[in-house]
């Protein structure tokens, strides 16, 4: 089955599941997952955060990377 028509089974199912929903308390949480989906991620991190992956996107672009091999070197009693 090709992914496009994985997708319209999925959205079809769930179509038919959220017509017999009649709890509102459910109804209520998809609709804010819905919001959730709709947020820019950036708006919510926190200022360290953004600073941390601006510096990284910086190092990047300098060159100032390391392969995998030496970060699990460096990361290994953490993993």
């Amino acid at each position: 089955m090709k992914t496009e028509s994985i997708i319209q089974s999925k959205k079809l199912e769930l179509i038919q599941w959220l017509s017999t929903i009649d709890d509102l308390t459910v109804l209520n949480k998809i609709v804010e997952l819905k919001k959730q989906e709709n947020i820019n991620w950036w708006n919510s991190i926190s200022d360290l955060e953004k600073q941390s992956i601006e510096t990284g996107l910086e190092e990047a672009e300098d060159g100032k990377l390391n392969n995998h091999s030496k970060a699990k070197q460096l990361y290994e009693k953490w993993l």
